[in-house]
């Protein structure tokens, strides 16, 4: 249990780690849907191209938009995309590297999918058998055209009378079966090969444009998150003290005991005190995000702090002028 709770953790930790959560449970549910379907190939010389290329890669392209819709990288980009410049450029690397990230980890369960049809064999088979020339295997029936292509397209299904005591229906299914296989691990032999090529020359490119790139798509994120945090904050002691002030205009006999107190905590409103205020904050953050350039709060801070210790510095003198001359700081004279 606390394994688990350690990986739900991880994967809420942030959008990165959403979004590989989400790949892995759709890579898992392609390979869970495959295994519980039901393959029936329809053996029609017409239909089993279709059904076989369509079970093939149908889902797949499925599984690549469901990729798209829920990896939030897609609405990230999309808004970084289509905003307002105002005063923030916008960055074409910001987008390039959330549009990467969003087509690499769409792309993940639709392989796995392709992969394991090929593995198993069946859609090629389906799809193929009527491709395969027919000399190459004895014991098929002496036929030519279209009766031969009607023969071949009932070599998936094993059931059929034709055949029946016929060892030529399994060797035409191995055939088709090891192409199947070759074409799969073949397939994921060169993705094995492109990761590694991939990994290889990463340190070639220019590594410090790649961590600025990661950090703005990162920084954009957290950006966002922040916003929404201070804009629920915001609603949150906005709609306190409109209830408040609904209360106190009530008759006192009516609303005695129920008026919320008036506490000494942080203001969370921002001097932003109306609906109007309100609009126009977050019409304004969407026309013009704000610069950044943090240095006016640091100064702040910094002036506070200096004047802090200021303050403290002279109470300081203060007691030891008194301890000096004789006398407590909090003696009468």
């Amino acid at each position: 249990m606390e394994r688990f709770r350690m990986v739900f953790q991880y994967f809420q930790s942030n959008t990165e780690s959403v979004a590989n959560g989400i790949c892995a449970v759709l890579t898992l549910a392609s390979v869970k849907m495959y295994t519980i379907f039901d393959f029936n190939c329809p053996c029609l010389p017409k239909y089993n191209v279709l059904y076989g290329m369509g079970v093939m890669f149908i889902p797949p392209v499925v599984l690549f938009f469901v990729g798209i819709i829920v990896n939030k990288h897609s609405v990230m980009m999309l808004e970084e995309w289509t905003r307002p410049t105002g005063k923030r450029k916008k960055n074409p690397a910001i987008i390039k590297f959330m549009f990467t990230n969003l087509i690499q980890r769409a792309m993940i369960a639709p392989v796995v999918w392709i992969l394991v049809t090929l593995l198993d064999g069946k859609c090629f088979i389906c799809a193929f058998s009527v491709s395969v020339d027919p000399n190459r295997f004895n014991g098929l029936p002496n036929m030519t055209g279209w009766d031969i292509t009607r023969v071949l397209a009932k070599v998936p299904c094993k059931e059929d009378i034709i055949f029946q005591n016929n060892t030529s229906r399994k060797a035409v299914s191995r055939y088709l079966r090891c192409w199947s296989q070759a074409l799969g691990w073949s397939i994921l032999l060169f993705l094995i090969m492109l990761g590694v090529v991939a990994r290889c020359l990463k340190p070639c490119f220019n590594h410090t444009a790649f961590l600025q790139t990661r950090y703005w798509s990162n920084y954009t994120d957290i950006e966002q998150k922040l916003f929404d945090e201070t804009c629920s904050t915001h609603a949150r002691e906005f709609a306190r003290k409109c209830v408040i002030q609904f209360f106190e205009s009530m008759h006192e006999e009516m609303c005695q005991g129920m008026i919320l107190p008036l506490d000494d905590e942080d203001d969370h409103l921002h001097g932003i005190t109306s609906r109007k205020q309100v609009n126009e904050l977050l019409q304004a953050w969407y026309r013009c995000k704000p610069d950044l350039d943090v240095t006016k709060i640091a100064q702040r801070q910094y002036s506070r702090a200096r004047v802090r210790v200021t303050w403290e510095g002279d109470q300081n003198e203060g007691r030891q002028a008194f301890k000096q001359n004789g006398h407590s700081p909090h003696t009468d004279v």
